[in-house]
């Protein structure tokens, strides 16, 4: 976090320096960049949002084995 805020105070050093013509190009840019986050449910298929909430209900609901008991309950497909 201690970066970024460097980045942030580099950045406020510059801008004095530039002309508005400057700045609307780099805010362009910057709102270029921010424009381009998205988030990841939405590049995920429907398919698969349907998967992960049915998941996410079944271990709301209790439905949950440990990793441990999976790998007890699974051990003779796990031999090397």
């Amino acid at each position: 976090m201690r970066a970024a805020r460097a980045i942030d105070q580099e950045i406020n050093q510059y801008l004095p320096r530039l002309s508005d013509q400057q700045k609307e190009a780099v805010l362009s840019v910057v709102k270029t960049f921010a424009a381009e986050r998205k988030d990841w449910w939405d590049e995920i298929s429907k398919e698969q949002q349907d998967a992960i909430d049915k998941s996410l209900a079944e271990m709301k609901a209790g439905k949950v084995v440990s990793q441990d008991e999976a790998l007890k309950k699974h051990k003779k497909w796990l031999k090397k």
